[in-house]
């Protein structure tokens, strides 16, 4: 059990995640939800509640005061300037709200009032036109995680009961990522992986299958070298730390019932090689979980849904996953 509640961020505030996150307050107690308060405004949220016909009790609170009124109403912590915005229809006030959500619960994190980070889905169009200059959530995360100038590497997984992920490159183009992929990229990406798991995950020896990234783990090298002479070695430097991890292995068969068996997290050389097998086994209930930062962090695996948002129809199991995860991970010591 979590002794500090959760920072839930708003996300975007035309997205969902104003709606996802009212729908898994009112499913507290039937779920056995760890607590959590909401950064946001609630007058806006109060007007989402009513468009969607949801009776929730609204109150403000500082992190502090969560735990106590968590039963019994949805505790919001006021986060920079109120948000504006209309189900669907980001606006001036979209970009402000959403970063300075994300701002504000990192900054509680760190400072001990929260057990840990869950944001949901940012549009990241709209903070582009804005100025933001990062290429999502994991990277920001990663510079307000910053200390002494230092910004630690952080890494996305993709986690679900059924599997876990872990892109080594992220949100680039292909050409982007093939110039970007490196035998250290690959190293590191695991190490921090490895750490994770043991602390955040309880588990002893986690066990790591390294795909490949050409077809057929490139078929010794008829249809690519770079498995021979990227991954590969990255494989050998992490057995020869006594980390156990298998590869390269073909990516068109690592991830049937029986290969999944076999590993605790798949590493894989760029998104959609990560992202297309978990979200096709475990779309509704996949966790966003970001690594080697000093705090934990996650969020529902999937964006803001415009088209969806205040009409009731957005699916909050998503995010009731992260809840969960992140008060798990929050409860396992690090060692």
């Amino acid at each position: 059990m979590i002794s500090k509640p959760l920072a839930l961020t708003s996300g975007e505030p035309a997205g969902i995640g104003p709606d996802i996150a009212l729908a898994a307050w009112l499913r507290r107690d039937e779920l056995n939800l760890p607590p959590f308060y909401l950064l946001g405004d609630r007058d806006f949220l109060a007007d989402r509640a009513h468009r969607l016909g949801l009776a929730v009790e609204l109150v403000d609170a500082s992190p502090e005061e969560a735990l106590s009124r968590f039963a019994k109403a949805l505790p919001v912590v006021p986060a920079g300037k109120p948000a504006t915005a209309r189900p669907g229809t980001p606006d001036a006030t979209s970009a402000d709200a959403a970063l300075s959500s994300i701002r504000h619960a990192v900054a509680d994190v760190m400072a001990g009032k929260a057990a840990a980070v869950v944001t949901n889905p940012i549009a990241k169009n709209v903070l582009y036109r804005a100025g933001f200059g990062h290429p999502g959530h994991t990277e920001f995360l990663a510079e307000l995680a910053a200390k002494d100038g230092v910004v630690p590497q952080p890494v996305m997984m993709l986690w679900s009961p059924e599997l876990a992920v872990v892109p080594v490159t992220i949100h680039l183009s292909l050409r982007e990522a093939l110039a970007l992929l490196t035998t250290d990229l690959i190293v590191s990406t695991a190490r921090i992986v490895v750490a994770d798991m043991k602390a955040r995950f309880g588990l002893v020896r986690p066990r790591l299958a390294v795909s490949g990234l050409n077809p057929h783990a490139g078929e010794d090298g008829t249809l690519g070298t770079e498995d021979i002479e990227i991954v590969a070695p990255a494989v050998e430097i992490l057995r020869g730390e006594g980390i156990d991890v298998r590869g390269p292995m073909p990516a068109d068969t690592l991830f049937h019932k029986a290969a999944r068996a076999t590993y605790d997290c798949a590493i894989c050389m760029y998104h959609d090689q990560a992202l297309i097998p978990i979200k096709t086994i475990a779309f509704e209930d996949a966790v966003n979980v970001t690594l080697g930062l000093p705090f934990v962090r996650t969020s529902p695996d999937h964006g803001t849904a415009f088209d969806i948002a205040g009409t009731g129809r957005a699916n909050p199991s998503s995010l009731i996953a992260a809840l969960r995860l992140a008060a798990r991970m929050a409860a396992t010591k690090p060692e």
